[in-house]
């Protein structure tokens, strides 16, 4: 890579840092109590009052964490699939893994008849089987004997696979009681429930591991890129790396919206806008994908939060407000 392009690379990686710097003292600063920048940084450096504290560390903190992991996660999992697919449009909700996950959870629902916050800090492995199970039948139903995967298949099975998960959801959660119901209905809708520690350290495990293993394999997807008898004559195990990949982008997506409900949309957006900004190579944009997707959830969430008192808008539908829009002027163009 060249020196011009290297430079490229870490402005447009600062540039993405600072707007997520900048939405996160926004966001933590506002709300019913507002807290200023000032403020902010004097509490982090435990020189704030007890009710900073208390606003910072047990209301507000926790939440944007789990936001902003939530947010790589889902949107480096929507650049996976986008790559092994060869389409632009491939997202987590697209292929059916959203669907797959939210079936297992009102499934759980059912069968345990339970409250919700019951099973609260099992729910991310049970909507991580379902996430899975969809990733898993896409790829079997889109394998053939011979020939491998075919990208364009994966894409329309995973669209069919979506469809039926979220009817069959439905039909499931209409023998719900009506406190699980609305758990499910919130959940489905975006709604950031796991907004404390227990769910920060949870999802953490899975950035810190999968997102640094898809970047060291960022030089194996650029091949992927290529036409599949030039990928198999450079030396790459194809169909090895697509079941890889779709495995990380699975399990990255599935643990995300486990604790933020059903997120659409930002795995499609984001990778998008980062591979415009700083080029198809997966070792430039991957990275970026990841930033900007934290810095879109965080403002989404800050943006449905603050909206309408008290309660506020779920995440999920104010950036489905922005991706529907962007996802019907990516058709158009693609």
């Amino acid at each position: 890579m060249s020196e011009r392009w290297q430079g490229k690379r870490w402005w447009l990686l600062g540039c993405g840092m600072f707007l997520l710097i900048l939405i996160f003292f926004i966001s933590v600063g506002t709300g019913n109590a507002s807290i200023s920048p000032i403020q902010v940084i004097r509490t982090l450096f435990g020189n704030g009052s007890a009710a900073d504290q208390f606003i910072l560390y047990d209301l507000r903190l926790p939440r944007i964490l789990v936001v902003i992991l939530a947010g790589a996660s889902l949107a480096i999992s929507g650049g996976i699939l986008q790559s092994i697919t060869r389409n632009p449009l491939a997202d987590p909700g697209i292929l059916g893994i959203n669907s797959g996950a939210a079936l297992m959870v009102v499934l759980i629902l059912v069968v345990s008849n339970t409250q919700p916050l019951a099973f609260a800090y099992y729910l991310p492995i049970v909507a991580l089987i379902g996430g899975l199970g969809s990733a898993f039948l896409i790829y079997l139903l889109a394998v053939k004997a011979g020939e491998g995967v075919s990208p364009l298949k994966m894409v329309l099975i995973g669209i069919g696979i979506a469809s039926a998960g979220s009817g069959g959801s439905y039909i499931f959660a209409s023998t719900l009681h009506r406190n699980q119901y609305d758990f499910f209905a919130k959940w489905m809708a975006g709604n950031i429930w796991g907004d404390d520690w227990p769910f920060v350290w949870a999802l953490l495990p899975w950035v810190l591991i999968l997102i640094p293993a898809t970047l060291w394999r960022a030089n194996k997807m650029n091949i992927l890129q290529l036409h599949e008898q030039v990928s198999i004559g450079l030396g790459l195990a194809v169909e090895r790396e697509r079941r890889i990949l779709t495995l990380f982008a699975a399990a990255l997506a599935s643990a995300a919206i486990s604790v933020t409900g059903v997120i659409s949309f930002l795995g499609l957006i984001a990778p998008h806008i980062a591979r415009r900004l700083a080029g198809p190579r997966h070792q430039s944009f991957l990275p970026l994908t990841a930033i900007l997707g934290s810095s879109i959830l965080l403002l989404a969430d800050t943006i449905g939060r603050v909206a309408v008192e008290p309660d506020g808008i779920p995440t999920g539908i104010v950036l489905a407000l922005i991706g529907a829009p962007y996802f019907m002027y990516l058709l158009r163009k693609n």
